[in-house]
Formats: C-alpha cells, sequence, structure tokens
C-alpha cells in the first residue's frame, strides 16, 4: 500500500513521528503538502462538508480508504502493519499507551515558549514563559524522561517494548532530538540522569534507514515555528 502522509510541509512537528516509523519500515509513502498544491489538497480534505468522519487538524494518514488522524492513532494502526509494534492486543495497547504519553509530554514542550495561548507570540508572553521553562525542568522532564529511563531498565532488551523496535523507540529518539534544539545546555545537564534513554537515542540513530532519512533532504531542519523552539534566556 502507498500511504499517504498529509501534515504541512515546513516543520517536523508532531507529524515527524509518523516519518520516523515510515521511513524505518521502509514504507511506500508520500509527503503529500510538500508537494505542488499539496497544501491545499490537506486543507480541502479538512473542510470537506460531504465527509463522515473529517479529520480535525494534520497530521493525518490516508490508507486506502482510511483517513486516521491523531499522531498517536495514526503509530496504533501503522505499528503492527509495519512490523513496529506487538500483534497482541496486549503489547499494541502498552505501546499505543506509552505513544500517549510522549503525546502528553509533547504539549508541555510546546507550552515552555506559548504557555499563555497559541494566538500570541513568544514576546507577548516572555515571562509566563520563563516561569513555565523553569518548572517544566525542576519537574516535569524528570518525571517524564525518568519514567522512559526505569522502562528501558526492566525492558529485558534493547528497546523499550524489549529486543524489538517499535514506534514508540522512533519517539522518544525525536523528543531527545528536540530538546537538545531547544534547550542544548539545560539538555546537556539532564542527560546524565537518563543513560538509557540517550543509549536508545544514539542507538535509533544509527539504525541504517533512519541515518539515511537524518542526512536526506526530507528531513525537514528544526526551526522557531515547530513544536521545539530555541530561545537564549530560556536554556540557562
Amino acid at each position: 500500500m502507498r500511504y499517504e502522509l498529509y501534515y504541512w510541509p515546513t516543520i517536523q512537528g508532531r507529524g515527524e513521528f509518523v516519518r520516523l516509523a515510515l521511513e524505518e519500515a521502509g514504507a511506500d509513502y508520500v509527503d503529500v503538502a510538500r508537494r505542488t498544491r499539496g497544501a491545499a489538497a490537506m486543507t480541502k480534505l479538512m473542510d470537506d462538508a460531504r465527509a463522515k468522519r473529517p479529520p480535525f487538524a494534520p497530521p493525518f494518514l490516508k490508507a486506502g480508504k482510511l483517513v486516521i488522524a491523531q499522531t498517536a492513532n495514526i503509530l496504533l494502526y501503522l505499528g503492527p502493519r509495519l512490523a513496529l509494534s506487538p500483534r497482541d492486543d496486549a503489547g499494541r495497547l502498552w505501546a499505543h499507551q506509552l505513544q500517549l504519553t510522549i503525546s502528553d509530554l509533547v504539549v508541555e514542550i510546546h507550552d515552555t515558549h506559548h504557555p499563555v495561548t497559541s494566538w500570541l507570540y513568544y514576546e507577548e508572553q516572555r515571562p509566563a514563559a520563563k516561569r513555565r521553562t523553569a518548572d517544566f525542568w525542576k519537574y516535569r522532564v524528570p518525571k517524564f524522561l525518568g519514567y522512559f529511563e526505569r522502562l528501558l531498565e526492566r525492558s529485558g532488551g534493547s528497546y523499550l517494548l524489549g529486543r524489538r523496535l517499535s514506534y514508540v523507540d522512533l519517539s522518544l529518539f525525536q523528543i531527545v532530538e528536540g530538546l537538545r534544539y531547544a534547550f542544548p545546555k539545560r539538555m546537556k545537564r539532564f542527560e546524565r540522569r537518563v543513560p538509557r534513554v540517550i543509549v536508545l537515542h544514539d542507538r535509533v540513530a544509527k539504525r541504517p534507514r533512519i541515518a539515511a532519512y537524518l542526512a536526506s533532504e526530507r528531513r525537514i531542519p528544526f526551526s522557531q515555528w515547530g513544536i521545539y523552539r530555541y530561545f537564549k534566556e530560556l536554556d540557562r
């Protein structure tokens, strides 16, 4: 099957978690909005008045006649089909549970630079961003990454689910990548507290298809318009 991924063409964002899974599996897919008139096609699908199950927002995936939205939901669907999650119900739900936890962390990361509202510029909420970022690094990063560190210790293998790579490992890799971009100083200091998470990140980065993807033009660079944004005054 040829998959069609719909996401904003100039940012990694939440669509990157899906891209990493598709790339690792060597799946046949097209990043629709990055093509000519692709963004218009994406908007048309969301605004289709005749659609019975229209997506609220990207990312969403077309797989045959199915249109699947929400990052964790897309990965729940793709996981067994791309050999990136267990096939039994308990294993699939466990992977989905971990991905939903990562989704919660993504919101926390985004809210460091936009803690009041997404409708205001960062500069209009700088004091709140400084306070939110301080709390994020004091309380939330240790809680979330500490949780994944403990899971890796107990997994019985090199990955979160054991001996085989899953889409959750790819997503945790992306979390580390993004935090290193947005908070290089803070992340450098914190990494010694989660050595297993960092080893997992490095292991994923060396996988042949992921390494090739990261070095290609298909990998959209980090920027000041995605989930992860670098502001010097927040990285102390």
